[in-house]
């Protein structure tokens, strides 16, 4: 092919452009190459060997594309009519031909036929194919010119042909990245008339660049930038290619690449109305930018200052600079505070370049120190993140009397802003003149540095925040990075040490942390900053993130590897007997701190000899060994290897040696953890001595320590498989206790059956046989009280149990089990019912019976298959059904407990309840102390009654009718705000544990009901049977947070308010639900009417904070519903959230405001002024504000407003 080339081009370049017309750009490139770059003028017409009348090769380039290019042209016009069923849309590329095919047809007539003319999609595709080779001719011969030559402004004409028509190709990829690589070529060699090939080919290449999304096509546009320049950017034609640089500003890859970002900037300098409108995009994506989107708009910014001149860089100083710097300041939002920041960093980072620091002092210093002191709390802490990015901030023209004034204003009022009243400034402050002295300390004077850092140490470590003291830490551990500041450090460290007992874990980490840095530090030693002696301490009663890292602290000194094994397991046998809780709990996290495996072997053996040996140790000693064994064996165990030691350690009688040697409870559960672990094969006496521990049970959910104890016998009974003993024993002491409940309380519910004796197989294990030696003394209840505890301590148990997959398939499996369940049922009822009468009854029977109904039902047993039709407990098998059978229970209890309000009074014709309780005469001061417990008692059962209702429903065992629920669960909360109130009556105050359990019980109780909430609403059509009761129970729940900090005080309701934070959504979703779902159904002025008969009580409490605000004197105010002035900042905290939520839904706006109108109606109506006035501005003001953008789409409260209006108009005539 080469060959036939070479001789066409030496005929003419009109055969050779012929020849190579009918050539595919794939199969003829290299052909090309090697043909014109072989040539020595490509160009010349000299290159022919024909007439100098024939044409040059430039010349007939020209002529071929034209024709071609007109060809395309009116082919793409007349496709319509020419061939109305043709394709008119590109085709794909025909199937490749045959080499035999790619030759010219002979041009004598041959004999064959003509062929058939080819299809619209087919002459498409051979013009494309012939404008591509020849596309790539020019670009060969383009290549081959030098600048200047006469022969390359002959080529010119037929560039311009394709440049000129680059829009039309725009389609075919591979013909217009010919064109554009021609361009490309021709402006960088500098060829006559490269300013006629940008008009076109400069905006496709950017539009490719944004399309496409490569990194190539930005470095090419940046490479082109200086043609940029040559276009006039005040015309209006130039529209489109100032759209396309402007989406460039805003394009990830520009952003991202380095030469994207010098483009940018680059752009600045193309006109000023362009810097405007990029400068206002930019301002628009800052607050939604990411951290990298952020840094390069102020890298790009920093660059097109720099580069800037005049006007422009006027623009930029003052228009866009000056911006961000009070937007920085007055920012409403911390996070687009923090966005803005990161934007003038570019500025920041660059201050030493000239120019930078003289800009920064002029546009940032009439703003920032007169806002460090303004009342508004948000707007000191952005200028003080603002005053530590800039420091020091200085003038540098100014004289050094001067920049010395400067900067002691500047310490001088970062000293203020550590004693600021707002928390949030205290913490910025404080980790900020951290980083500063870390940075500054050897030019800062040593008086000011002395003032700063006693300031800290002295005062923010006891700050009352916990935030502060965490960010005094955090700022200490910053300024040990300046090796200057270690010689005062060492002296002032040990002030922190307190902090290791903070009621804040988060402090007390961060302390740890702290410690460990230092200990990394040579000339530092740990223990003189926080004692060994409190290390150890925390370290034996503190959750696992503090003990962990303290374990880490103390393993090179306490477990080394750089000593012998001798050596390593006396220093932590030492430590053990030194404070036993601590050492165990510090073997506890030996292996997962780096402690070997082989090692820790040693140091087992080692622990349990001790045990073993005559030395003399006190009780405390042998409990932390054994504890210390325990876990190390846990760890232990995961090995095959050491796991076969183990079990040869403890054979023949060493196990039973061991078990002797314990002389507490604890002790013997440490070994049962041992035994549960390595699964010895000599276990005799063991299985008893489990037996006795988990049958003396009275007291165990109190108790810690106990329960710890209990659960290692429950993993030494599963380990042998003697479970089902234990489940016997359980039934036997549960069968009694309800036996006596309805014996007691009258409680009928055709259990009688279940739960009376029957024939059960008898069985011989050594459990039974132990539970029959103990009934002679301790098995058999002496009264009904300790009766119902014991049984107490078995629910507790059987709820710890289902808790672990392996036990609560054994449970499952149990021939107990319904026995367990039957009894369990007895017992919760009684315990629901009589819950406000008798002090000692528990919530745990009730835990243990739903927990066990759910599993059960999960496990699609049948609750109430038996052997006989005659032990069922359900009048159905199916455990929907049986689930939904205990949910009307329980329901059916909690009406009970509901109706009776306070202490429940004996039923005519009942038997008095024994015992008799102190709560019987509600008048005694007895009674009112004991209020609060018999409080925390009702609100335990209805929140574990409710939880098993949301339980049931999240696992598909209950839908439909949720109305039943919903008004209980409304029930349940008015009856606690009832409570509320008379808790406040009697102005009681409550002991810190009183106060923990009450506040423990109210977020339980609210957490669980908005729960039911969110089950109920995601039914959509039973929501709307509901919606009423869904409007009831939210309006109560706010009602709750109102009550909660008028009668226990804006501690406890804070605490409400933080469990209650996740799930204020779906409270927002149920306020406004019933206003939605009549939208749906058209029913408007049904809602009007709702919320007149179930209008809530919280409303009221926004009007009083709205008046209070407008008014430091309401007593002019005639206001009945509102007659309290009490504060409540903790509801104005939710208030604040709900109102957030309620501005990113219009709907949901719409809706919830439409409260707050009907409660204007109803003061309206009352003739309540300061409700009426309330509620119109906190809707005016904060609910819906000053945007119009809110108020376009809010049709309901909308059309609301004008009868409003129109009705305070009325009420005005009237009055005057």
């Amino acid at each position: 092919m080469e060959k036939r080339l070479r001789s066409s081009l030496k005929s003419s370049p009109e055969d050779f452009l012929s020849a190579v017309a009918n050539l595919s750009l794939k199969s003829s490139k290299p052909a090309l190459k090697s043909i014109l770059h072989s040539q020595p003028f490509p160009l010349s017409s000299s290159s022919s060997s024909s007439s100098s009348a024939s044409p040059s090769l430039p010349l007939s380039l020209h002529r071929a594309i034209s024709r071609s290019v007109a060809s395309l042209d009116g082919l793409l016009r007349r496709a319509p009519d020419a061939d109305p069923g043709g394709d008119l849309l590109a085709s794909p590329p025909p199937k490749r031909p045959r080499r035999s095919s790619r030759l010219s047809e002979p041009r004598g007539g041959g004999g064959r036929p003509a062929p058939p003319p080819p299809s619209f999609g087919r002459r498409k595709q051979e013009l494309l194919e012939r404008l591509r080779v020849l596309a790539h001719v020019a670009r060969l011969c383009a290549s081959a010119a030098a600048p200047g030559e006469c022969p390359a402004g002959d080529l010119l004409p037929a560039v311009r042909a394709l440049h000129d028509n680059l829009v039309l190709f725009e389609s075919d990829s591979v013909l217009s990245g010919e064109i554009v690589g021609l361009c490309e070529e021709w402006w960088k060699g500098d060829l006559p008339g490269r300013e006629n090939l940008i008009s076109q080919f400069l905006p496709f290449l950017v539009s490719r660049s944004l399309t496409l999304k490569k990194k190539v096509d930005v470095g090419r546009v940046y490479a082109m930038r200086d043609a940029f320049g040559l276009f006039d950017f005040e015309d209006d034609s130039i529209e489109d290619l100032k759209l396309l640089l402007i989406r460039c500003v805003i394009s990830p890859l520009y952003l991202k690449t380095e030469e994207g970002k010098r483009f940018v900037a680059f752009m600045f300098g193309l006109s000023r109305q362009l810097v405007k409108e990029a400068l206002a995009m930019i301002k628009s994506q800052i607050p939604f930018g990411r951290k990298s989107m952020l840094e390069a708009y102020g890298d790009i910014l920093f660059r097109a200052w720099n580069a800037a001149e005049g006007d422009s860089k006027s623009e930029i100083e003052n228009g866009f600079l000056q911006g961000l710097i009070e937007g920085a300041i007055h920012s409403s939002s911390a996070a687009l505070a923090t966005s803005i920041r990161r934007v003038l960093g570019g500025f920041i980072n660059q201050r030493t370049v000239d120019g930078v620091e003289k800009v920064l002092f002029r546009l940032t210093e009439p703003v920032l120190f007169r806002s460090l002191q303004v009342a508004n709390s948000d707007v000191r802490q952005n200028a003080l993140h603002l005053l530590l990015d800039v420091f020091p901030l200085e003038d540098p023209d100014a004289t050094k009397e001067v920049k010395d004034s400067l900067l002691d204003r500047q310490f001088y009022l970062l000293d203020r802003l550590l004693k600021d009243d707002c928390p949030d400034v205290r913490v910025v402050a404080v980790e900020g003149c951290c980083r500063i002295l870390n940075l500054f300390w050897e030019v800062i004077p040593s008086s000011t540095i002395t003032k700063i850092i006693t300031r800290i140490f002295d005062d923010m470590a006891y700050d009352n925040c916990s935030e502060v003291r965490l960010s005094t830490i955090n700022g200490v551990a910053y300024l040990l990075g300046n090796a200057q500041s270690h010689e005062v450090l060492k002296v002032l460290l040990p002030r922190l040490g307190h902090l290791i007992t903070d009621g804040t874990l988060s402090v007390r980490v961060a302390l740890i942390e702290l410690l460990l840095l230092i200990r990394d530090i040579r000339s530092f030693q740990f223990n003189k900053v926080v004692t060994l002696e409190a290390l150890l301490s925390t370290l034996a009663i503190d959750q696992a993130q503090v003990a962990q890292k303290i374990a880490r602290l103390l393993l090179p000194s306490y477990f080394p590897s750089k000593v012998t094994f001798e050596e390593a397991c006396n220093r932590c046998v030492t430590l053990i007997k030194r404070s036993p809780k601590a050492g165990a709990r510090f073997c506890e996290y030996a292996a997962s701190e780096g402690a070997p495996l082989k090692s820790l072997m040693q140091l087992f053996k080692v622990l349990i000899s001790f045990v073993l040996s005559t030395d003399k140790l006190n009780e405390d000693q042998i409990e932390g060994l054994l504890d210390a064994a325990a876990y190390i064996c846990k760890q232990l165990v995961g090995e095959p290897s050491y796991k076969d030691t183990l079990k040869e350690m403890f054979a023949n009688d060493k196990l039973r040696c061991l078990f002797a040697a314990t002389p507490t409870a604890h002790a013997q559960s440490s070994v049962f953890n041992i035994v549960s672990a390595i699964s010895p094969d000599d276990v005799s006496g063991l299985i008893e001595e489990c037996g006795h521990l988990v049958m003396d049970c009275i007291g165990v959910c109190e108790n810690e320590e106990r329960q710890s104890e209990v659960r290692s016998a429950h993993k030494l009974l599963l380990s042998y498989d003697r479970c089902g003993d234990m489940f016997d024993a359980f039934s036997k002491l549960l069968r009694n206790a309800a036996f006596h409940c309805q014996k007691n309380f009258g409680i009928d519910l055709s259990e009688k059956q279940s739960i009376s004796s029957s024939k059960r197989k008898k069985s011989q294990s050594s459990l039974k046989n132990l539970t029959k030696k103990r009934s002679v003394g301790q098995q058999t209840p002496s009264s009904f009280e300790d009766g119902y505890l014991a049984a107490v301590g078995v629910a507790w148990q059987i709820k710890d149990l289902l808790g672990c997959e392996d036990s609560r398939k054994a449970m499952l499996a149990s021939s107990s089990c319904e026995l367990i369940l039957n009894t369990l049922k007895v017992i919760a009822t009684a315990s629901i019912v009589e819950c406000v009468n008798v002090e000692y009854m528990s919530i745990y029977p009730l835990l243990a019976y739903t927990t066990l109904v759910l599993h059960m039902a999960s496990a699609d047993l049948s609750l109430g298959s038996s052997q006989s039709s005659r032990n069922r407990t359900y009048s159905t098998s199916h455990p929907s059904s049986a689930v939904i059978e205990v949910m009307d229970q329980l329901l059916n209890c909690a009406e009970k407990l509901l109706r009776a309000g306070g202490p429940v009074n004996p039923a005519s014709g009942q038997k008095e309840k024994e015992p008799a309780t102190d709560a019987s005469e509600p008048s005694d001061t007895g009674s009112l102390q004991s209020t609060g417990k018999r409080m925390s008692r009702k609100v335990k059962m209805l929140t574990a009654i409710f939880k098993f209702i949301s339980d049931a429903i999240t696992l598909r065992f209950y839908s439909g009718n949720y109305g039943r629920c919903l008004h209980y669960a409304s029930a349940a909360v008015r009856q606690i705000i009832s409570d509320l109130a008379q808790l406040s009556s009697h102005s009681l105050h409550f002991t810190e544990d009183d106060m923990k359990e009450i506040t423990m019980c109210l977020k339980s109780s609210f957490t669980y009901t908005v729960k039911l909430l969110n089950l109920v609403l995601t039914d959509t059509s039973e929501a709307s049977r509901v919606r009423l009761e869904i409007f009831d129970l939210a309006n109560h729940l706010v009602d709750l947070i109102v009550s909660v900090e008028l009668s226990l005080g804006y501690g406890c309701a804070m605490r409400l308010i933080a469990a209650a934070k996740p799930w204020l959504p779906d409270l927002v979703v149920a306020l406004g639900s019933t206003y939605i779902l009549n939208k749906i159904h058209g029913d408007i002025s049904l809602t009007m009417s709702d919320i007149s008969t179930h209008f809530p009580s919280w409303p009221s409490v926004v009007a009083r904070m709205e008046v209070d605000e407008l008014s430091e004197d309401c007593s002019e105010v005639d206001d009945e519903s509102i007659s309290q002035s009490e504060k409540y900042p903790a509801f104005k905290k939710v208030m604040r959230t709900l109102v957030v939520l309620l501005k990113a839904n219009a709907n949901l706006l719409d809706a919830v405001g439409m409260i707050f109108l009907a409660g204007s109606v109803i003061g309206l109506e009352r003739d309540n002024d300061g409700l009426v006035l309330g509620l119109l501005h906190f809707v005016t003001a904060k609910l819906v504000g000053q945007e119009n953008r809110h108020w376009d789409e809010l049709d309901m409260m909308l059309a609301s407003l004008d009868q409003i209006y129109l009705a305070i108009e009325k009420s005005l005539e009237n009055k005057f």
